[in-house]
């Protein structure tokens, strides 16, 4: 495989980048202060975002997304590494490919006004009792006459603030299934109903600007048409695609993240002067810095070879186990010796270093933690052999 960029490729790049620097870095600070992206300057981003081609670009073209493969997807999403995840959400969007399952009037409804940014959509999985473990939730749909009732509370629901409807997994079999049989489902869920209430924003130790709400559904009344895709497969339906949002949010930003903090280390050890020499010359400062290149390499081969898998029709899952573990510590260890390289001012709020090392953290909890997915990695190991990770199978 051939993972040099192409004329096109390279001119996507740069664009992303050009628009990341002019366009949302210099809003990161103000979002870090105030806790929020202003509405106003969030719409202007997502209009000039829209008319250079950049918003949705995972999607197909016949909704009006950009149409990228897995590849050139990732090459942007490297790029959106080097700012904030909320920028990142008001800029590019956040349109998730299970939407993908829309039929009939789902599409005009919820699917392609989410596409041309009109909509905002948040998927709601986890709960208190469901993190990493998707298939133990209790938010439980009722069939009625005239479509379904909703009752149950998820929680951590990112962007749920500025949101206008969410993908909610629910449990649609009868209440006394066996562990193992129980059948969930996804539903398009539109705020305001009745009975759908918000609760708190859970705040964050990273991540400022992103909300993260509490959601409670009491009875709420949906439409049949309100059932994403086929009823029991909704599990099935989000891991088929959540694989893919693991890669890109985690695995490719990581990669974009880290290559950031690790250009402002370089640049402060060859200027940052100790005992009359920059630090750079202290052969420990240049083993973080050689340990730091080495891995983010390592990461970002990693994510291409997962998204190539993707593009030839191959399963990448247990790629994608990989590549979430790898991308996501190894963002933890480049961002801490920044802090370590930085010193006193990496700790200190007047400088970025300590956010980034806050916002890296999450990165070995979300999509699944570090330890579900070495799971993951040992079982298919142990079933399959090594023989299915080699590069060449």
């Amino acid at each position: 495989m051939d993972f040099a960029l192409n004329e096109q490729q390279k001119m996507l790049v740069a664009t992303v980048r050009r628009f990341i620097d002019e366009e949302l870095r210099p809003l990161e600070d103000e979002v870090e202060q105030q806790g929020f992206l202003d509405p106003v300057k969030a719409r202007a981003l997502l209009e000039r975002s829209r008319a250079l081609g950049l918003y949705a670009t995972n999607m197909p073209e016949r909704f009006g997304g950009g149409g990228l493969g897995a590849v050139d997807t990732m090459l942007l999403e490297e790029q959106f590494g080097h700012t904030t995840d909320i920028l990142i959400r008001r800029a590019f969007g956040n349109v998730y490919e299970v939407l993908l399952a829309a039929q009939g009037e789902q599409v005009g409804r919820w699917l392609e006004p989410t596409v041309r940014g009109e909509r905002v959509c948040s998927i709601a999985i986890t709960e208190p009792g469901a993190g990493s473990d998707a298939g133990s939730i209790t938010t439980r749909a009722f069939k009625t006459a005239d479509g379904w009732r909703l009752s149950g509370s998820k929680h951590f629901i990112s962007d749920a603030e500025v949101s206008d409807f969410f993908i909610v997994s629910a449990l649609t079999d009868d209440p006394g299934a066996k562990e193992g049989k129980k059948k969930i489902s996804l539903f398009l869920v539109d705020k305001g109903l009745p009975g759908f209430t918000l609760g708190k924003d859970q705040k964050m130790m990273g991540l400022r600007g992103t909300s993260h709400l509490e959601l409670w559904f009491d009875n709420v009344p949906l439409e049949p048409m309100a059932l994403l895709g086929d009823e029991g497969k909704g599990l099935q339906q989000a891991l088929g695609v959540l694989g893919r949002v693991r890669l890109a949010q985690v695995g490719a930003r990581a990669v974009g993240k880290a290559s950031h903090v690790l250009q402002l280390m370089t640049d402060y050890a060859a200027q940052r002067k100790q005992f009359g020499q920059p630090i750079a010359d202290f052969q420990l400062v240049q083993q973080m810095l050689a340990d730091s290149v080495i891995e983010i390499n390592s990461a970002r081969l990693m994510v291409l070879h997962a998204a190539w898998m993707i593009d030839q029709g191959l399963d990448a899952r247990d790629w994608i186990s990989m590549v979430k573990v790898q991308a996501a510590e190894m963002l933890g260890r480049v961002t801490d010796r920044a802090v370590q390289v930085f010193g006193g001012m990496g700790y200190c709020k007047e400088l970025p270093i300590e956010r980034y090392y806050r916002d890296a953290r999450i990165y070995r909890i979300f999509d699944g933690t570090s330890e579900i997915h070495r799971t993951v990695i040992a079982r298919s190991l142990m079933r399959h052999g090594a023989a299915l990770f080699d590069v060449k199978a």
